[in-house]
């Protein structure tokens, strides 16, 4: 098959697959006619051309994901701008600017607005553009079309039109919806791997219709025609209904021919298809959803933060025009010296309602400054620069896949800090999806001596209570037995193994060991018979493709599940090499130590019963070398246990026990059996299943269901397999350090409800003692009561009542919980789920849920994950994230406030609907618990401090007005104005933004409870927000009033030369430099040279540019000429007045801080202290008794844990001190200094294993 070229001959067979005539019964609720899908479309095949008029146009195959064009970018961008109440503000002062009341001349408010903009649009623009080179890589990309006359050539994809003939070779993507009519296969079947739609990683059978089986190169279409009606443009990925005619005959067309966009072809040289759907009516792209737009609690309270000041605005511009009428009305005749008898509109004592009025608009420009121009670009700068520097992060880089952390977008960063609630999916986010063979019970023997990850959590509970036999026996201390070893120690140092124990398997898959079976030992045993017919079933019983590395010789299985691939590994570790395929056989190489050389051995595959969901089980019909014919099958135990026959259950109750045992170590099980044919009994029935496989009709399927539920009866039991689908690296650490940050984890899993609770075990959220609720509908797979009735049977309202009863039940079992250490979890299954979500129970449901220490929903939908999410981001009003790795988990990640998608092996569909994407669950504590906290302090930080420095400098022209009469005048020069937003104030506030640091991040992690400082969001509350803006206000009187009392009919040079207006304002306006740059740095924490330059150079570049100003003619400069150099600068009162403004201006802020930190410390606030006096190193005592008391008492996680044993090691020892107290008539002794010195050695030893 190199190239494609050289055409595969294998004889028709009779494999037959369920997957090939339908999807999978998972998805049984997208296999009916989508409602009101019409079906309209006509497709001329190898005849592009008819499409190109109408009725038969249709979409071209470009495709565009950009939000604008070169038409509508500037509309658009403009739009979003000015959504914006800030913008608008600015854009109406910009427009009053041009008529003669404006206080300012047109460049001073036309510059920052333009520049802010254009910042702003810049971005937007390039974000764009990046959007539109994805796109054009897309559509550039080269595919084989046919161009006539049995001619095929390359055509870029968006040149290709509905009808066109396509070639796809192996490894390619198919860049339309195409309708599979041949391939190398004789029999029309190609493999299809459909990660990028739906993230599954198996591999999809298609098949082609039997009358172009023949078109086997390129020449057969040369004359080729046909037509295709189906069904119109929709989103559904599962479906397809249409017919296709040909020589005359109507073929019905079903999801099995279809091939759709952007999958690839797998283990298949080349294949043929016809154009359906192109471009945007392509399924991919119909399913393709614009993310939803998504606002930070931040953002959304700093607009209402906005209106505030807005009306603050709007007050003093009243207060000015109510003043301005009355100097007009009542003063201005008897002011000569503004020429009262030549009156203007604004200036008119006969018409003062109309001067008050024209007051008023310039009043709303002359104080707009109280309103931050420059905010919104700001942000947006410092949230680009965070994301820069989350995307650098090395500590979450993950060196196995080579993926690092990304911010894809940067609006959310600050909501990073005030999670409450994480919802993740369990399989490939808390697991690796990647399954281990670890056990197995073959002829009634259990097999495998490894532990299994819940079993090393098994362990942990064993080792509890030999501590307490420990104690009983030897009556010692606690927290040490009689060697003086710490009893905490083995329970913490089995966390470590939970998750390294993965690391010890050099063979993916594999993590079996037992010498019983390996190295050929497993002909010693009893059964060899069965142990072989096992290892066979395992290289046989699959629809796996083997692949050879010519390099090494090493093979690999492209599975359609990753339970079949670990079993192919294991086969092939037991010496039963499965290697080569086609389709009418399979080639396993049998090492038996009986022999010297491997026994190659080819089995003629005669049937194929795929797995699904519904039958749960495959089998495999074949002729053995020897010419028997054997049924192989794998399936569940329910299905399989009701299918053996009565000579067939031998071993049947010794594999049911050791099921259970697999069970509750949370592994995978799956059952296998067996069972020879007869020639004439296998005829009789393949007759039957090629006429139900030929039948035509909505019969055909339950046909072939039927006859094949009739081979797959009377098996004979082999053994059962026992995979394990292994923790992520981290997952229990992680779990325990967002649980000691104050965050809620919710798993929301499609597993079964034993799986997601032993998983539960093992990640720690769930523990011994702690209290389950569990919720199911009436007939759930884990109501093991007989009696109760089916739930067919059972109307709908009936069981919604009894799922109300169950939560209201439990609801009331919390309330009445009198231990204040008591910890539940509720855990509900799909179907219950289904009525808890209904308007009216609902809230009842979240309630009780929010009560719970955990929650596991098990068996739900993607849609139920969804609307779990939306349930609770709704209802508690409180940040949530959402985080999974596959397509199922897209729906909660873009319904969360903050969506993580992991760059897992189920595809790039949760990745790219994510907000931030990670390799390993692991490194969410370090997105949330340090980037998160940064990101949280340093937004509310910079935005507190952007309100006061506007407020302090914005007041200072109502000061001026109410003492000039509200004359209308400013005090500083416009382009005292511009510098103010956009130079001299922006750079120390960016660098705030990006670089402050209230503690380090290796502090950050060893005190994961300065977190709740976000989620309880005290860094950016009202009280915080009026006090910036208090200290604004009394920076503004300050710097006025000591201005205007140093300048008042006072000389400050020594010839006696007063004040001019601009000497004022030019004093005024740098002792607003100096008090807010001043501010800023004392507000800091950290600082950094990047700070010292920005904060020195900010200064700096004020007296420069007052220097290169007032140097300017006259006619540029105006009345700035020279100020510094002639008129402020030689005064030492100039100088003295900027420091002792500066001074003024933030000792009540300094004094604050003072008190505050010295009185009322918050957790940081001595965090720094100890480190600043380096106490935690040269105090290691202080430091770990510090880190203990911060810790939170917590009910899941490691430290969870920890703290349950030692509060039952203490009821324990004070139990049976009294019993021996009453015995010797002696008072019972106390223990409490004993038991904390063994706590503290417990923690400490704890926080040293988990650093």
């Amino acid at each position: 098959m190199k190239g494609g070229k050289i055409r595969e001959k294998f004889r028709l067979t009779n494999l037959y697959t369920f997957s090939c005539l339908r999807p999978n019964a998972d998805r049984a609720d997208e296999q009916q006619p989508i409602p009101g899908l019409s079906f309209s479309r006509v497709v001329y095949c190898n005849q592009p051309k008819m499409h190109k008029k109408k009725p038969f146009k249709y979409r071209s195959n470009y495709i565009s994901t950009t939000r604008y064009n070169m038409l509508t970018f500037l509309p658009k961008a403009f739009f979003e701008q000015f959504r914006r109440v800030a913008n608008i503000y600015f854009l109406v002062a910009t427009v009053c600017s041009l008529f003669s009341f404006s206080p300012f001349t047109p460049v001073s408010m036309i510059a920052p607005l333009a520049f802010v903009l254009g910042i702003s649009m810049a971005k937007e623009a390039l974000e764009d553009w990046r959007r539109f080179i994805q796109d054009m890589k897309v559509n550039t990309r080269k595919a084989i079309v046919h161009k006539g006359g049995g001619v095929f050539g390359n055509k870029q994809w968006w040149k290709i039109q509905v009808g066109d003939i396509i070639k796809v070779k192996k490894d390619r993507f198919f860049p339309a919806d195409l309708l599979l009519l041949s391939s190398s296969y004789e029999d029309g079947l190609c493999y299809v791997e459909t990660m990028n739609l739906d993230g599954e990683t198996n591999l999809k059978v298609k098949r082609a219709l039997e009358p172009t089986l023949s078109m086997e190169n390129d020449e057969s279409f040369k004359d080729f025609t046909g037509m295709i009606k189906c069904e119109d443009p929709n989103p559904s990925l599962y479906t397809f209904i249409g017919n296709f005619e040909c020589d005359r005959q109507v073929y019905a067309l079903d999801p099995s021919q279809i091939l759709l966009r952007d999958s690839k072809l797998r283990n298949t040289a080349y294949i043929y298809g016809v154009v359906i759907f192109t471009g945007h009516d392509s399924k991919v792209m119909q399913n393709s959803t614009k993310s939803p737009s998504k606002r930070s609690g931040i953002e959304r309270k700093m607009d209402r933060i906005i209106y505030v000041l807005l009306s603050v605005l709007l007050g003093i511009s009243v207060i000015s025009s109510v003043g301005f009428y009355v100097q007009t009305k009542s003063y201005m005749p008897s002011w000569w010296y503004l020429r009262p008898e030549n009156p203007s509109f604004c200036y008119n004592p006969e018409q003062a309602p109309g001067s008050a009025l024209c007051h008023f608009i310039t009043a709303l420009m002359l104080y707009g400054y109280l309103i931050p121009i420059s905010l919104y670009v700001s942000i947006e700068m410092v949230k680009f620069l965070q994301a820069v520097f989350i995307n650098q992060d090395r500590s979450m880089y993950d060196e196995v896949s080579g993926v690092p952390a990304e911010a894809r977008t940067s609006n959310l960063n600050e909501e990073l800090g005030q999670v409450d609630t994480i919802l993740s999916d369990k399989t490939g986010t808390l697991t690796c999806n990647q399954m281990d063979f670890l056990k197995c019970s073959i002829a009634g023997t259990a097999y495998g001596m490894k532990a299994s990850e819940v079993e090393l959590a098994a362990m942990r509970k064993m080792a509890m209570e030999q501590e307490l036999e420990i104690f009983d026996r030897k009556n010692g201390g606690i927290g040490s037995d009689s060697s003086g070893n710490d009893l905490d120690g083995p329970e913490i140092e089995l966390e470590t193994v939970v998750t390294s124990s993965g690391h010890r398997n050099k063979i993916k898959g594999f993590g079996f060991e037992d010498d019983r079976l390996m190295h050929g030992n497993w002909t010693k045993e009893p059964n060899a018979n069965v142990i072989m017919l096992f290892f066979r079933t395992l290289a046989l019983c699959h629809t796996a493709i083997p692949e050879t590395n010519e390099a090494t010789g090493e093979i690999t299985y492209e599975a359609e599940s990753p339970d079949e691939g670990a079993f192919l590994v294991a086969a092939r570790e037991f010496g039963f090499v499965f290697f080569k395929r086609n389709q009418s056989s399979v080639v396993i190489r049998e090492n038996h130590p009986s022999s010297p050389n491997p026994v190659e051995r080819e089995y003629k595959i005669l049937n194929l019963l795929d797995f699904t969901s519904k039958r749960k089980r495959m089998s495999v019909i074949l002729r053995d070398p020897e010419g028997q014919i054997i049924l192989l099958c794998k399936g569940a135990d329910s299905i399989i246990f009701e299918r053996l026959s009565k000579n067939g259950r031998m071993f049947e109750e010794s594999t049911t026990r050791h099921l259970n045992e697999y069970g509750e170590a949370g592994l995978r099980t799956l059952v296998l059996a067996y069972k020879n044919l007869k020639e004439a009994e296998y005829t009789a029935w393949n007759n039957e299943f090629l006429k139900a496989k030929t039948a035509i009709g909505v019969d055909r399927e339950l046909m072939l269901e039927r006859v094949s539920d009739e081979m797959e009866r009377d098996l004979i039991l082999v053994g059962a397999t026992a995979v394990e689908d292994k923790l992520q690296e981290g997952v229990p650490q992680c779990i325990d350090m967002l649980a000691q940050a104050g965050l809620k984890i919710w798993v929301l899993t499609g597993d079964k409800m034993e799986t997601a609770i032993n998983i539960g075990f093992a990640c720690s959220l769930l523990r011994q003692g702690m209290k389950q609720i569990c919720i199911t509908a009436l007939n759930s797979e884990n109501n093991q009561d007989t009696k109760k009735p089916p739930l067919l049977f059972v109307p709908n309202q009936a069981v919604k009542e009894n799922i109300l009863m169950q939560i209201t039940n439990a609801s009331q079992m919390v309330k009445l919980e009198m231990d204040p250490h008591a910890a539940f979890a509720l855990i509900i299954d799909g179907k219950g789920l289904t009525y808890a979500l209904e308007d009216d129970v609902k809230h009842q449901f979240l309630s009780l849920a929010v009560d719970c220490a955990s929650v596991i929903c098990c068996r739900v939908s993607p849609k139920q994950k969804a609307m779990v999410t939306r349930l609770v981001r709704e209802s508690t009003g409180k940040t949530t994230l959402a985080i999974g790795d596959g397509a199922n988990d897209v729906g909660m990640i873009q319904e969360a406030d903050i969506g993580v998608g992991i760059s897992g092996v189920e595809g790039m569909q949760a990745v790219m609907a994510s907000d931030f994407s990670i390799a390993q669950f692991r490194f969410l504590k370090r997105l949330l618990v340090v980037h998160g906290h940064w990101c949280y302090k340093r937004i509310a930080h910079m935005i507190c401090y952007f309100f006061y420095k506007n407020i302090a400098f914005g007041l200072t022209f109502f000061y001026f007005e109410a003492m000039t009469g509200f004359s209308g005048q400013s005090i500083y020069d416009d382009w005292y104005m511009i510098l103010f937003n956009v130079f001299v104030t922006s750079l120390p506030v960016i660098s705030l933004g990006v670089f402050e640091q209230d503690v380090s991040s290796d502090v950050c992690l060893q005190f994961p409870a300065l977190y709740q400082q976000g989620q309880n969001n005290l860094f950016f509350s009202w009280p915080r927000i009026l006090g910036w803006m208090a200290n604004g206000l009394f920076a503004s009187i300050i710097v006025f009033s000591f201005n205007m009392l140093f300048f008042a009919d006072v000389p400050f040079q020594s010839n006696g030369q007063t004040a001019d207006m601009t000497a004022v304002g030019t004093t005024m306006f740098t002792c607003i430099v100096w008090v807010v740059n001043c501010q800023i740095a004392l507000s800091m924490s950290h600082f950094t040279w990047i700070q010292n330059i920005f904060l020195v150079g900010s200064i700096g570049f004020w007296y420069l540019f007052l220097s290169i100003y007032g140097t300017l003619s006259p006619e540029l400069s105006r009345n700035v000429f020279h100020v510094l150099g002639e008129v402020l600068g030689p005064a030492p009162s100039y100088w003295l007045l900027t420091v002792a403004t500066t001074i003024a201006s933030n000792i009540i802020y300094l004094a604050h801080k003072s008190i505050h930190r010295c009185f009322y410390p918050m957790d940081h606030h001595i965090i720094q202290e100890i480190k600043y006096l380096r106490k935690d190193v040269e105090d290691k005592i202080m430091w770990t008794r510090e880190r203990s008391k911060a810790r939170q008492e917590t009910k899941i996680g490691i430290t969870a844990r920890v703290e349950a044993k030692i509060r039952m090691l203490k009821g324990r020892l004070h139990k049976k001190q009294a019993t021996l107290a009453s015995m010797c008539r002696q008072p019972v002794p106390t223990w409490s200094g004993s038991f904390e010195v063994g706590h503290d050695r417990a923690v400490s030893q704890m926080n040293q294993e988990k650093s």
